[in-house]
């Protein structure tokens, strides 16, 4: 006879979603710089390559008038040093490839209107958002650098893989929520490609040394980190970004330089900056919430200046600190902590030890410096009230059954074989498409901490 052996449900912290409520109240505007049209489009700042999804064509010379259509395409016309300039509208590269990759350090700059007279890239987003269809043609990093990046500048641009990823149906899909649960390869929805799991915005172990802006960018629905880098020195600025519904964590960033002394030496490579970001939603591995799930995850060999981002709503920690990179090069301040689901910073002080630190114990972490945190829901931040919900209440439940006296188990008794039974496995919600517009709303909500209203 059949009896079901276990049933494991991992529940949300319900009481907070009572004061959940004041996330959906109005938004108090900001002002973060990112460059004025004419800044950018100096003639004295170097060579500018100008595209546009509606206007463009990619035999023109790339020019105001005559501007090329893709972004790829003008990335392979540049120098090294130039300036791309990118109007408002939808990009998939050409032919729908899905991808872009850039082998020479440019500067990328979104959000022009079309004629390019002024820049504002929450009124005019440029948007790369791939089909789920180039899934079939290409399957990499949304945007890679594969070659040199000093001088690299990633500015203005809303990336979305929530075209590109595969969702179930009606599996995990609560009420107000636009997808059902991410779909995992090879699992994949009737009719469409797997989703492809690679980071939107990756910067290869091989890279050189250099220093890299990235700022003022949406990276949303990403189906594996947001941001994945190795760096073998210079320095890494993350200025500015909205990150929403990423899967594994939405920020890691590793040193890649050879150690020195030793073994046992960890060498410094070079400094990363991750401030005045947005981070929220950020989903486990895999639907069972088990691991990974960060907002930012300190890796090695590099200093970590982690300062004035909001950081809620991740099914790990807002911050993990478990790869034993040194104390002093970490420094954690002035951020907004809410809502993150086992911890506000995940710590490893020793081997085999790992501590669930809240805000009000930053005070006790032995790094550089932990001050001006704090934990509070940021009134006014505009989130989808249906996300949030399904968010609050999400959980998982295994359910196995096993029968020791089938007739396919006495078989297999007999033989001297493994008794089996059925596993089934069920989730209310699991890294579910969030709509771009609500996350371009993010910009400015909070004055002063996370994502300002670039100008």
């Amino acid at each position: 006879m059949k009896r079901k052996e276990r049933i494991i449900v991992r529940f949300f912290n319900r009481v907070l979603f009572v004061t959940a409520a004041l996330l959906l109240a109005g938004a108090t505007a900001a002002v973060f710089a990112a460059g004025g049209a004419q800044d950018i489009l100096n003639p004295e700042q170097g060579n500018v390559l100008y595209v546009s999804a509606e206007t463009g064509n990619n035999g023109n010379p790339g020019t105001k008038d005559q501007p090329l259509k893709n972004i790829d395409k003008a990335i392979k016309s540049a120098q090294a040093g130039d300036t791309i300039a990118v109007a408002e509208g939808t990009y998939q590269g050409t032919f729908n490839v899905g991808y872009i990759e850039i082998d020479k350090p440019l500067k990328l700059y979104g959000g022009f209107a079309k004629d390019f007279s002024r820049r504002d890239p929450v009124k005019h987003p440029t948007v790369f958002r791939p089909e789920n269809a180039s899934a079939a043609k290409a399957r990499k990093a949304m945007i890679k650098f594969t070659g040199p990046i000093d001088g690299m500048v990633v500015d203005g641009f809303v990336f979305d893989m929530g075209a590109r990823n595969s969702y179930s149906p009606d599996e995990g899909k609560p009420k107000g929520v636009e997808s059902g649960m991410l779909l995992l390869p090879p699992v994949k929805a009737p009719g469409e490609n797997a989703t492809v799991t690679e980071p939107i915005l990756s910067i290869p172990s091989s890279a050189p040394a250099g220093s890299v802006v990235i700022r003022n960018n949406i990276f949303l629905n990403g189906a594996n980190f947001g941001i994945q880098a190795g760096i073998r020195g210079g320095t890494l600025r993350i200025l500015n970004n909205v990150f929403v519904a990423n899967r594994m964590a939405a920020v890691e960033v590793y040193g890649t330089c050879p150690n020195k002394g030793g073994p046992k030496a960890l060498s410094l490579c070079g400094r990363v900056e991750i401030a005045h970001n947005t981070i929220l939603f950020t989903w486990s591995r895999l639907k069972d919430f088990l691991d990974m799930g960060y907002g930012v995850r300190v890796m090695t060999k590099l200093e970590y200046d982690i300062h004035h981002n909001i950081i809620g709503g991740n099914i790990m920690a807002g911050v993990d600190h478990t790869r034993f990179n040194k104390n002093e090069w970490v420094k954690v301040d002035s951020n907004i902590f809410f809502v993150n689901k086992r911890a506000d910073f995940l710590f490893s002080p020793d081997s085999n030890t790992m501590v669930d630190v809240a805000v009000s114990q930053f005070g006790d972490l032995d790094i550089q410096s932990a001050k001006g945190n704090k934990q509070e829901i940021p009134k006014g931040l505009p989130v989808d009230k249906g996300y949030l919900e399904g968010y609050l209440g999400a959980r998982y439940s295994e359910q196995a059954d096993f029968d020791r006296n089938s007739p396919a188990n006495q078989w297999r008794s007999i033989l001297g074989l493994n008794l089996q039974g059925k596993l089934t496995s069920q989730v209310s919600m699991f890294a579910n498409r969030y709509p771009f517009a609500k996350a371009l709303a993010l910009f400015g909500a909070v004055s002063g901490t996370g994502a300002q209203k670039p100008q």
